[in-house]
């Protein structure tokens, strides 16, 4: 298998997405088949099929289903790149985002938008509005992460048990606002930060899907500019440098851009864990470490598995709903503690120098 090149493994997950992206349109509490879906789109191009064409159903496809399942799987995506950013920023395979508090961060800062409604915008509420949820939402992933940081590099030296210990706090606290904004939020709203933090789908529409999509695709763009820094990272500071890196600079705006994915993610479907940790790990299993595999690895590999999760999602309990957060917590938490046991096995655990 490890003699295969990256350009196969590519274009397995590329094929696997694309059947599994037709696949997923089509479930859900009212199933649309594949004839139906051919004559709503060749309706939208003024066109006309020998399938009757309903438009309640032709509405429900490409109002709710289709940006749907585009959504997740850009969501997707972004949460296992974000995900292999942070395990080589750290290196070490058992970090992810909602482990160092990036996730909790952007949940209370969309709690805090919740409860607080247009009102923070004043006057430019009309104007300001639909972004208030995204930059609250980055504001708060932004903080956090740098608070788990800082309090990691207190002497100079990121120890992962340290990063964990402050991971833990970072999030209690952060959990503790939410928690606070749920008991002081009106029913509606308290309900609505509950659904969020358990994470969901179901508000998906075309404008979440554009923003998604557009960080996403440029969050990609971007990290694959600092996939030789990462994969020298790995030989550790000093010889990262030795290579002509900035390793201040290339940790720092690393940084920045797994917070603006996993942040403007979260605020559009909640909090979604395991999945920035599961993916890069299988692809690290699969084929290399190599960041410049991960990374788009990631991305495809990304979007299938969380495709695969909201299928479940919408499938087990039809015609309701089964929030999304809670399949993949009970998918990847008995994958994070096989791959914790098999780190100590490996003596892979212990410090490492920021």
């Amino acid at each position: 298998m490890r003699t295969l090149s990256f350009r196969f493994y590519y274009i397995v997950f590329t094929v696997i997405l694309l059947l599994l992206l037709f696949l997923s349109v089509r479930v859900g509490a009212v199933s649309i088949t594949y004839e139906k879906i051919v004559a709503f789109i060749a309706d939208g191009f003024g066109y006309q099929t020998s399938v009757p064409v309903n438009k309640i159903e032709q509405a429900l496809f490409f109002q709710i289903r289709l940006p749907r399942v585009l959504l997740c799987a850009f969501v997707g995506a972004s949460l296992a790149v974000s995900g292999a950013l942070m395990q080589a920023l750290f290196r070490n395979p058992i970090v992810e985002p909602g482990l160092i508090g990036t996730s909790a961060g952007a949940a209370l800062g969309a709690a805090f938008v919740f409860v607080m409604g247009k009102s923070i915008a004043g006057v430019y509420a009309d104007v300001l509005g639909p972004f208030l949820l995204p930059v609250f939402a980055f504001i708060g992933g932004l903080a956090a992460t740098l608070a788990v940081y800082k309090l990691s590099s207190i002497f100079g030296k990121v120890n992962v048990s340290t990063m964990i210990l402050a991971g833990i706090a970072v999030n209690a606290m952060a959990a503790g606002g939410t928690g606070f904004l749920s008991y002081v939020a009106r029913d509606p709203q308290a309900r609505s930060i509950t659904f969020w933090n358990l994470g969901t789908l179901s508000g998906s529409n075309w404008n979440s899907v554009w923003l998604v999509g557009c960080s996403t695709v440029f969050g990609i763009i971007i990290c694959l500019r600092y996939t030789r820094g990462l994969n020298a990272l790995l030989l550790g500071d000093d010889a990262a440098g030795n290579l002509g890196i900035n390793t201040s600079r290339l940790k720092s705006r690393v940084l920045l851009l797994n917070t603006f994915m996993i942040s403007l993610a979260t605020a559009m479907v909640g909090v979604i864990a395991f999945v920035g940790l599961i993916v890069p790990h299988i692809l690290r299993m699969l084929k290399s470490s190599d960041n410049r595999f991960l990374v788009i690895g990631s991305a495809l590999l990304g979007a299938i598995v969380l495709n695969l999760a909201d299928m479940v999602a919408r499938s087990i309990v039809a015609p309701s709903e089964f929030p999304i957060g809670i399949i993949t917590a009970f998918i990847g938490a008995p994958i994070f503690l096989s791959i914790l046991i098999g780190s100590y096995k490996q003596q892979q655990g212990g410090g490492f120098y920021a």
